[in-house]
């Protein structure tokens, strides 16, 4: 459960600093706290964030999360996302890793549905506990954006208007059940294989070790330690496209905790932001100086990604769903604007 007592992380196994970053500085305007933000997002693109105000907001989901994910499997999987590229719903995998994903629309616009439907827990704790997560990871989301957007020289207020808030889209928030480790042979198997985000910023909450990160020029793992209090965020493959890869979406997998915390179930909640649905995904270079000299020097990569922010997330759910592969091409299909063949 996820308010059980857990054992700490261990300190022999091989971790990744992140920059601390305040929450309420930034929110503030603090110039060097600002930088540090631009740093963490432009060279690793994953830093800690403490001082979100979302610690009692963060508790009750994952107590929403714990209910949801005990009802029996029949009532489960009338909820399941099914093979057709949706994300939202409840999705089961092998080793009975779980979890289940809400529509920031169905959400705020309960009890009307939008994308949806969700079983009885979560409708029961839609506006005491969802809707408050949302809109705090919303808040929280927006504030960064904002940095980015003046760091960017792009027109106040571009980024907000690629996430408008009432815009259908796919920004969800996620709760996610990992049995504890059955075998110690399991330990370096990834339960969450290697990837970048869909969206643009992820906003996560974990209480047992499990996510690795590849820092670039790297070709091995390393643990990202979770910290209580603070919140790991992510720059996703959408902030990448617009700004023409100078924030970096880097690549990253989850496997069992190390030590003993392999011993324990392990929860995490995130809640992904992305842009509204129809947004064309490619660099905003009409927008900015910066972004056009940034994809110029870089001609071999590729920031027109020919999608729009709904079929981008459509075809890499699609095809990381077992029904769907048909091979390594569906398997490349499946990952981001960083993907490494070489990665597990």
């Amino acid at each position: 459960m996820p308010g059980t007592t857990l054992p700490p992380f261990p300190d022999n196994v091989r971790t990744h600093p992140l920059l601390i970053i305040d929450h309420e500085l930034i929110k503030a305007g603090d110039k060097e706290e600002i930088d540090r933000l631009w740093e963490a997002a432009t060279t690793l693109g994953f830093w800690y964030l403490k001082n979100h105000g979302s610690d009692q907001e963060v508790s009750d989901m994952f107590d929403m999360g714990a209910e949801t994910l005990s009802l029996p499997l029949e009532e489960r999987m009338k909820f399941e996302q099914g093979d057709d590229g949706q994300s939202f719903g409840v999705c089961k995998f092998v080793d009975n890793i779980e979890f289940i994903n809400v529509s920031k629309n169905d959400a705020l616009a309960y009890p009307e549905v939008v994308h949806l439907t969700y079983p009885s827990t979560i409708n029961a704790r839609m506006k005491n506990t969802v809707v408050p997560f949302v809109r705090k990871s919303l808040d929280v989301t927006f504030v960064m954006l904002s940095v980015f957007n003046d760091k960017l020289g792009l027109p106040e207020g571009t980024l907000e208007s690629l996430h408008t808030v009432d815009g259908i889209s796919t920004c969800e928030a996620r709760c996610t059940r990992t049995p504890a480790l059955q075998a110690k042979s399991a330990m370096e198997r990834p339960v969450l294989a290697a990837h970048s985000d869909f969206g643009s910023l992820t906003f996560l909450h974990n209480r047992l070790g499990g996510l690795q990160v590849m820092p670039p020029g790297h070709d091995e793992w390393f643990y990202i330690r979770p910290i209580p209090g603070h919140a790991i965020c992510n720059v996703a493959d959408a902030l990448a496209l617009f700004s023409g890869g100078i924030l970096q979406s880097n690549i990253h997998r989850v496997v069992p905790p190390p030590g003993i915390q392999a011993e324990h179930e392990r929860w995490s909640l995130g809640y992904f932001t992305r842009p509204t649905s129809s947004i064309i995904l490619r660099a905003l270079v009409e927008s900015s100086p910066i972004i056009a000299d940034a994809v110029k020097r870089q001609p071999e990569r590729n920031f027109e990604s020919g999608s729009t922010a709904a079929q981008w997330l459509t075809r890499r759910v699609k095809n990381q769903r077992i029904n769907n592969r048909k091979g390594p091409d569906t398997w490349a299909a499946s990952r981001g604007t960083e993907h490494t063949p070489t990665a597990a």
